[in-house]
C-alpha cells in the first residue's frame, strides 16, 4: 500500500478526498450525524489546527482510507469526558480512521494508523469509538488501547468509548 502524508497546509487540497472516502464508508448509514455535511464540519475543525496530520492509503489506483488527528492543547481532552488523572504528558487525538468497505478487515486500517502515529511526538494517543461498535472497540484493544471512559460530546453524537494508549519511543 502506498501512503501519502498531509499537514495543515494541505487541508484544502485533501478535503474532498476525505469527504468522499467518508461517504463511501458510511453509504449505508442513515444517521444524520454521519452525513457528509456534518462530517465536513469535523474535517474543517480538525484540519484548521496547525499541528493537524493525516495519512491516506492507496492501492490498485484508488484510496483505501485515511487517519487524521492533532495534538491536544496542554491539559486538553475530549469534550464530554474528563481527562484521566493518570494521563501525563502530551496527547495526540486520533480523530478519524476510516477505511472504505472494500479494504475493511484486511489489515490496512492498522497500517494507516501506525503510519500516522510513527511521526507523532506525543506521550499518549487517544481516540473515541462508537460504544455500540463492539468489534471496532475490540480491534483497538488488540492494538493496546484501553477504555478510559465514555463521552457524548454533542446532542446528536453517539455515546463514545474513550480509549487511550501510551506511545513508547525507542
Amino acid at each position: 500500500m502506498d501512503l501519502k502524508r498531509y499537514t495543515h497546509s494541505d487541508a484544502r487540497d485533501v478535503r474532498s478526498l476525505l469527504l468522499d472516502i467518508h461517504d463511501e464508508a458510511y453509504s449505508d448509514d442513515p444517521d444524520p450525524f454521519h452525513s457528509r455535511e456534518r462530517f465536513a464540519y469535523f474535517v474543517d475543525l480538525w484540519s484548521s489546527r496547525e499541528n493537524w496530520q493525516c495519512v491516506s492509503g492507496w492501492e490498485e489506483g484508488g484510496p483505501v482510507g485515511y487517519a487524521y488527528g492533532s495534538m491536544l492543547k496542554p491539559g486538553g481532552w475530549w469534550t464530554g469526558h474528563q481527562r484521566p488523572s493518570t494521563t501525563r504528558g502530551s496527547v495526540f487525538a486520533l480523530s478519524e480512521l476510516v477505511v472504505v468497505p472494500q479494504w475493511q478487515g484486511t489489515g490496512r486500517a492498522q497500517q494507516i494508523h501506525d503510519a500516522l502515529l510513527e511521526s507523532v511526538e506525543a506521550d499518549i494517543v487517544t481516540l473515541q469509538v462508537d460504544s455500540t461498535h463492539h468489534k471496532v472497540q475490540a480491534l483497538y484493544e488488540r492494538w493496546n488501547y484501553i477504555k478510559v471512559g465514555e463521552a457524548k460530546p454533542s446532542d446528536d453524537s453517539p455515546l463514545y468509548a474513550v480509549m487511550a494508549k501510551g506511545l513508547k519511543r525507542i
